[in-house]
């Protein structure tokens, strides 16, 4: 036998007819290649074309692109200000400084923010985890749970000046849900103040001209995600939105425990004219959230992370929400709204349960010349928070921008413009897995249409992404996890194979095919051949098809077992296996495996000739792989057969273990 040359995918191993130990050689090798298979069938479950098109380990360069921790860090939080090569990372009792120079090494290193301990020494979490890093001035705000005693500091030109105590700017504990929104001089939390009082969460002011919070009653049990301010045309009628979730107050067996919602407030409330309402927020309203498929019947409800994109022009009203959202199998969907639609839901919706006339002014709406508002406008909000009309999506169908089997997590959006000059979103969505998905949102008319074009593995040590920021400035997604920073370029063209179909196939508005290679559009000097076509972008390369694949030869004993494998680099493909003109083996759309596996049982005479892997995608038709297997006299055969028992047990020792626990997984 002639094993394939080094670096072919294509493995075989073969034997001949003999009884007693040698025969019983073969056990692992069979059992191997059965849970191959198996593997094969599992995990073309449950994942169609949605998925990521292909998959990519983001490798760096060494010493540039990523940098460890030195331990573990289970609770972070991260700060980048865009065009800066400086990620600030906030750990457990210091404060990281990541620098990632352009075309240099990167670099690490850490001011220490002690903590006090003395007051801590019965409690648990009683190191200082750093919650919160914000720019003041020249310096950098540090805020962290001082063991359960919040406390903030100053960081100036590498001196750290304490601030004391400072309630509310950080939460007793690393795991409480918090957030915190700065606006100039006025702060806004959603952090409570007390450690075993007021345990009902939140929305303070808490600095600025009057410190207000929001009634208990207006919220149940809510999980606050993310909050923003909205300059409007009159400053009067300038707003705090967020979006939060909470328990579901429709106890039916059948409901989803939870409901998503925006809120909205009028950055000017001053309180109310009643003892009651004069410390409260007065222009509290909230709405739901809607993200459901109803060609489908599918509802997400459970709202995970806001990404908010401001328009171009700077219309506040055009700027775009995207929601992404769970349902209770940890499936996803991401949704896209407008401000505007939001701020017309709030300003013209009747309020759910309340049927009398509304009085004047109305809930909710914001009042010039820094006026209270009346106690009657107070006491009907107050008492009927909800309006009765929902928030949808964006577009005609008020549908999702599309679902997925995946579970997302965190999402972040760059629009960008190609080398034609059209305008795409791209969306990178992170995975419980630790892995980030790009998709593209492109326009055609009225419809939104979307393409997952890779996975992206961020780290070298796979973990969960604990956070990520985007920076279109210098063009990077900084990602992180408790073991270590990763600065991922969002052109990643390199990972493109196969010519410039490939490139093309991609479907990468970062990418374009230019002088035989596929090269980012940023670092071309002119225009690149980009594809408009998103449905046959191959057809625009000036080669009519892709070359053949090259053919190889291996020369086997009759009898033998052998298997042939065919990289799957793209997961929206079919691959098939074809002898002369017979189909012996078909890999779907969605194949997770990384290989596209033919088992020959037993190699007879019929079974000697030309084996070929064709990828069909589309209109696009490649020949992936060619084989010939050829026929071997019984000597040789025999002498190769210590070598393919050694092969089995490499196999066998090496892959199981991984076969297996993706079996199990699945």
């Amino acid at each position: 036998m002639t094993p394939p040359p080094p670096g072919c995918a294509s493995l075989g191993a073969q034997s001949t007819r003999v009884s007693g130990p040698l025969a019983r050689s073969w056990l692992p090798l069979r059992l191997l290649l059965l849970l191959l298979l198996l593997w094969t069938a599992a995990a073309t479950q449950g994942h169609p074309k949605s998925g990521p098109r292909i998959s990519a380990v983001w490798k760096g360069r060494a010493g540039q692109d990523w940098v460890d921790f030195g331990l573990s860090e289970p609770h972070i939080v991260l700060f980048h200000e865009p065009g800066s090569s400086a990620v600030w990372v906030g750990g457990r009792g210091k404060v990281y400084l990541f620098d990632f120079p352009e075309g240099k090494n990167a670099s690490v290193r850490t001011v220490n923010i002690g903590s006090t301990k003395g007051s801590c020494l019965d409690k648990r979490d009683c190191e200082n985890y750093i919650t919160l890093l914000e720019r003041q001035g020249e310096g950098l705000l540090i805020c962290g749970t001082n063991a359960r005693r919040p406390s903030c500091w100053r960081l100036v030109n590498g001196t750290v000046e304490s601030l004391g105590e400072r309630r509310g700017y950080a939460p007793f504990s690393p795991d409480e849900n918090s957030l915190v929104l700065f606006d100039g001089d006025e702060v806004y939390s959603t952090i409570r103040k007390q450690e075993y009082n007021g345990k009902i969460p939140r929305f303070r002011r808490i600095q600025g001209e009057i410190e207000l919070y929001t009634s208990d009653t207006v919220m149940q049990n809510p999980q606050f995600i993310k909050a923003t301010i909205v300059h409007q045309d009159q400053a009067y009628d300038d707003k705090i939105y967020y979006f939060f979730r909470e328990d579901n107050p429709d106890k039916n067996p059948e409901a989803p425990l939870n409901v998503s919602r925006v809120a909205q407030l009028c950055r000017g409330d001053q309180g109310g004219e009643s003892s009651l309402s004069v410390s409260k927020w007065n222009t509290f309203l909230k709405a739901m959230l809607v993200c459901s498929d109803a060609s489908t019947n599918k509802n997400f409800n459970r709202l995970q992370d806001v990404f908010l994109l401001p328009d171009p022009n700077g219309q506040w009203k055009d700027t775009r929400v995207y929601g992404v959202f769970s349902n209770p199998w940890n499936y996803s969907a991401v949704c896209v709204y407008s401000l505007g639609d939001i701020d017309k839901v709030f300003r013209t919706s009747s309020l759910k349960g309340y049927h009398a006339s509304l009085p004047n002014p109305r809930p909710g709406k914001c009042l010039p010349d820094r006026q209270p508002i009346p106690t009657e406008t107070f006491q009907v909000a107050d008492s009927h928070p909800e309006v009765a009309q929902r928030v949808e999506p964006m577009g005609p169908s008020k549908a999702p921008l599309f679902h997925s089997k995946y579970h997302y997590q965190k999402v972040v959006v760059h629009r960008m413009q190609a080398s034609h000059g059209e305008t795409f979103h791209v969306l990178y969505l992170t995975t419980d897995r630790g892995i980030i998905h790009k998709v593209v949102e492109s326009r055609d008319g009225e419809r939104s249409l979307v393409f997952n074009i890779m996975e992206i593995q961020p780290f070298h040590h796979p973990a969960a992404i604990q956070a990520m920021s985007l920076d279109t400035e210098r063009r990077k997604l900084y990602v992180s996890s408790q073991w270590e920073v990763s600065q991922v370029p969002l052109d990643l063209c390199e990972v493109y194979s196969g010519g410039c179909h490939g490139c093309l196939m991609a479907r990468d508005p970062y990418c374009g095919w230019d002088q035989g290679r596929c090269v980012s559009i940023y670092s071309s000097p002119g225009p690149v051949l980009q594809s408009i076509n998103p449905d046959e972008p191959h057809t625009e390369c000036p080669n009519p098809k892709p070359d053949s694949a090259p053919l190889q030869k291996v020369s086997l004993a009759p009898n033998s077992r052998y298997y042939l494998s065919c990289p799957v680099e793209s997961r929206h493909a079919t691959y098939s296996w074809r002898h002369e003109q017979n189909v012996e083996q078909s890999c779907e759309p969605g194949h997770q495996s990384p290989n596209c596996i033919l088992f020959i049982e037993n190699l007879t005479a019929r079974q000697y000739g030309h084996y070929r892997c064709e990828a069909q995608e589309g209109s696009y038709f490649r020949e992936a792989q060619h084989w010939e297997l050829l026929p071997e006299d019984g000597a040789t055969a025999e002498h190769l057969l210590g070598r393919a028992r050694a092969l089995a047990t490499s196999l066998w020792l090496g892959v199981l273990p991984t076969l297996a626990l993706g079996l199990l997984v699945h």
